[in-house]
C-alpha cells in the first residue's frame, strides 16, 4: 500500500484530469490553472517519498524559477505557462493509465497476448511486433510489461539455455520495437501530444498519414533485420506445432477495443472540433469505466464496484506511478521554462539557426533526440527544450508536418535505445541484462538503420508537402 501522502497525491492527479478536460473545450484558462495547481500539490506529496533521481528534476525546476524571477519581469506568466504544460502532460498520462488499468487485467486481453507469444519461429517476430504495436496503442509501455512477461513465461520451459536466451531476446525486442513504432503516430501517445504543442500550426489529422509511413518503416526494418541476422545455434531447434487458429478471431477482443477507442476519439473530434488530445482525455476514461461496468460486479452492485475501482486507481495505481508523474511533469515544465529563458540568449549570442538549411535542421532532429536520450534527457524534456530554440516551420519555409515527422521519428528511436526510458528499462529487466545493453547492444544496428530510413523519409516528405 502506498504511503498516505502518495494516496492523496493520486487523488489530486485524477482531479487534475477532471479540471483539464473543460479547458480542452474552451472553458477558459482558469481550468488549466486549477489543474496545474492540483498537480503541483500532487507533485509536492509525491516528492515526500520519491527517490533522489526524481527529486533532482524538481530541484532543477526550482532553480529555473529562481533564475526567471531574478532576470525577467514577466517570469510569473512564463512559470504559469510551464506549469500548465506539465499539467497537460500528466492529465493525458492519467487518462491513458485509466484504460491501461482496466485492460491489463482482462482475461480476454491476456489470451490475445498468449496467442501472439506462442507463434512459431517463422512468424513470431512479426506477430509480436504487430502485437506490441496494437497493445501499445492501448497500454503504452504496459504492453512491454504484459507481452514481455508472456514471452519470458513461454521461454522459461525451454531446456536448451542457448536457444532460450536467443529466443527471449528476439521476442523482447520485437515487442519493444512494436511499441516504439506507435510513438510515430498514435494520438494517445505523449510524443504526438508534445509535438503538436511545440510545433505551431501542426495538426494530427494532417500529419497522421505521413506518420503512419514512419511507423511502417520501423516495423518493416525490424522484421527484415531479424530475418537476415538470425542467430547461429550450435544445434537446430526442435520443431514446434504450428498455430492454426484464426487470427482475427483470437485477436478480436483487442481489435474491438481499439476500434471503440479510435472511433470514439475520431467521432468526438469531428463532432465538436476539440483537439485530438482533448478527445482522448474525454473518451478513454469513459471507455475504461464502461469496461468495469460490463465486468461481473463485486458485492454491492455495479456502481459500488465502479466507485471502488476508481478509488483503487487513484490511491494505489496513480500513487504507484509517482516517480513517473514527477518525471513527466518536470520534463514538460523544465522544457517549457528552460526554452523561454534560453531563446533570448540564443538570439543575442547563439548561432543564427535561420541561416542553416531547413532540411539539415530536420535531419538533425531525427538524431539529436535519441542522442540526448543517451545522456539522460527524457524525450519530453529534449523536445520541449530544444524545438522552441529553432526557427518556426514558417520561418524555415517547411510544412509543420515535416517537423512533426522528424520529432516523432527521433522520439521513437529514443524509445528503443535510451537506457533512461521506461521501455528500455523494462526490456532489460525482463531479459536479465543492463538497460544500456538492451538499448544499444540489442537495438544499436536497428537504431542506425531506422534512423537513416526515417531521415530520408522526413526529407522526402518535406519536399512533397
Amino acid at each position: 500500500m502506498p504511503p498516505k501522502s502518495a494516496q492523496i497525491g493520486g487523488i489530486l492527479t485524477v482531479c487534475g484530469l477532471l479540471a483539464t478536460i473543460p479547458h480542452q473545450y474552451g472553458a477558459g484558462q482558469g481550468f488549466a490553472i486549477l489543474a496545474a495547481m492540483l498537480l503541483v500539490g500532487a507533485l509536492a506529496l509525491f516528492s515526500m517519498t520519491a527517490p533522489l533521481s526524481r527529486l533532482a528534476f524538481v530541484a532543477v525546476g526550482v532553480v529555473l524559477i529562481l533564475w526567471a524571477a531574478a532576470t525577467r519581469a514577466d517570469w510569473q506568466d512564463a512559470t504559469l505557462t510551464a506549469l500548465t504544460r506539465g499539467g497537460f502532460i500528466i492529465a493525458l498520462f492519467t487518462a491513458l493509465s485509466a484504460l491501461r488499468s482496466a485492460a491489463i487485467g482482462s482475461q480476454a486481453i491476456l489470451d490475445c497476448g498468449r496467442f501472439l507469444a506462442r507463434q512459431p519461429p517463422g512468424r513470431r517476430y512479426l506477430a509480436l511486433t504487430v502485437g506490441g504495436h496494437l497493445f501499445g496503442l492501448i497500454l503504452l509501455y504496459g504492453s512491454i510489461s504484459l507481452l514481455g512477461s508472456l514471452a519470458a513465461e513461454s521461454t522459461a520451459r525451454e531446456g536448451n539455455e542457448e536457444l532460450r536466451r536467443h529466443r527471449l531476446r528476439r521476442m523482447l525486442v520485437a515487442v519493444q520495437r512494436g511499441f516504439a513504432s506507435t510513438l510515430c503516430w498514435s494520438p494517445m501517445g505523449l510524443s504526438i501530444a508534445v509535438a503538436m504543442t511545440v510545433v505551431p500550426g501542426a495538426s494530427w489529422p494532417n500529419a497522421v498519414a505521413f506518420c503512419l509511413v514512419s511507423s511502417a518503416l520501423m516495423i518493416g526494418i525490424g522484421w527484415l533485420l531479424d530475418t537476415v541476422f538470425k542467430p547461429h545455434l550450435s544445434a537446430p531447434p526442435p520443431p514446434r506445432a504450428v498455430e492454426t487458429d484464426n487470427w482475427l478471431l483470437r485477436l478480436r477482443p483487442l481489435l474491438m477495443l481499439l476500434g471503440i477507442v479510435v472511433g470514439g476519439v475520431f467521432g468526438l473530434h469531428l463532432a465538436t472540433g476539440v483537439a485530438v488530445t482533448g478527445a482522448v482525455m474525454t473518451v478513454v476514461p469513459l471507455i475504461a469505466m464502461a469496461w468495469i461496468l460490463a465486468l461481473p460486479p463485486l458485492p454491492g452492485g455495479r456502481i459500488a464496484t465502479l466507485g471502488a475501482r476508481i478509488g483503487q486507481f487513484a490511491t494505489r495505481e496513480m500513487a504507484g506511478y509517482r516517480g513517473e508523474v514527477i518525471l513527466l511533469f518536470m520534463a514538460g515544465f523544465i522544457g517549457s521554462l528552460g526554452s523561454w529563458l534560453l531563446v533570448p540568449i540564443m538570439q543575442a549570442h547563439g548561432p543564427d539557426l535561420s541561416a542553416v538549411p531547413p532540411l539539415l535542421i530536420l535531419a538533425a532532429l531525427v538524431w539529436v533526440i535519441p542522442l540526448t536520450g543517451q545522456i539522460g534527457m527524457n524525450p519530453i524534456l529534449a523536445v520541449s527544450l530544444l524545438v522552441p530554440l529553432l526557427p518556426t516551420s514558417a520561418a524555415l519555409g517547411i510544412h509543420p508536418t515535416a517537423m512533426v515527422l522528424a520529432i516523432t521519428g527521433g522520439w521513437a528511436i529514443s524509445g528503443n535505445t535510451s537506457p533512461f526510458t521506461a521501455s528500455v528499462l523494462l526490456v532489460g529487466k525482463l531479459g536479465g541484462v543492463e538497460a544500456r545493453h538492451a538499448g544499444m547492444r540489442w537495438n544499436g544496428l536497428y537504431a542506425l538503420t531506422t534512423g537513416t530510413a526515417l531521415t530520408l523519409w522526413v526529407l522526402i516528405a518535406a519536399t512533397l508537402l
